[in-house]
């Protein structure tokens, strides 16, 4: 069976929306986009891409999908990156899309947890949901994720979408490892281990 990975930036309170730039996502008059590159460090690129090296495949949602499409195709082919974004296969999880242009993507059909239940049960490797928030809570609602592997950077800026946001499920969680870098960042993976117990000291 395949592992469903959410791979995720984080500003040190949890929020995930468009740290690549600007212009990435404005949704709710989000004013912070771009907050990543600055407090970002060769040693966040380096754990990143670990991710990527057992990993053959992506799930996208469509918002990630339109930025990552519009960029990778014509990226600069030195960058270690370009190559293996553009040779993974990617899933792409749209209630809008009708089709897919960029190379070895797939558009999921029907319901997306029917979707991705049945990419778990199929042959291959693990599968990395990358940025995809609105997909990301579906999936942790239906408990359909296997492992977070999270870059926590070291700001705050109070508003926007966060990964766990208010409504999700309690669920303890196993690290399985958990680095800090040069930069102050904190690099954790971890994975779900049942519902969170409680005591009183």
């Amino acid at each position: 069976m395949r592992e469903i990975i959410v791979c995720t930036f984080l500003t040190l309170d949890g929020v995930m929306q468009a740290p690549g730039g600007p212009d990435e996502d404005a949704e709710s008059g989000f004013e912070h986009g771009g907050w990543q590159k600055p407090v970002d460090d060769d040693e966040v690129g380096v754990a990143i891409a670990g991710w990527y090296q057992d990993s053959d495949a992506m799930l996208l949602g469509r918002k990630t999908y339109d930025i990552f499409a519009s960029y990778w195709p014509t990226a600069d082919p030195a960058n270690p990156f370009t190559d293996r974004m553009n040779g993974m296969h990617k899933y792409v999880a749209s209630r809008t899309l009708t089709s897919v242009d960029w190379q070895n993507s797939t558009l999921l059909e029907g319901d997306t947890v029917d979707a991705v239940r049945a990419l778990k049960a199929s042959d291959g490797g693990p599968i990395n949901v990358v940025g995809s928030g609105d997909l990301a809570q579906t999936l942790m609602k239906n408990g359909l994720v296997d492992e977070y592997r999270l870059t926590i950077h070291p700001v705050i800026i109070g508003t926007g979408k966060r990964l766990f946001a208010d409504g999700a499920i309690p669920t303890a969680l196993e690290p399985v490892s958990v680095s800090t870098t040069k930069g102050g960042t904190v690099v954790g993976v971890y994975r779900p281990n049942g519902r969170p117990s409680y005591d009183s000291y």
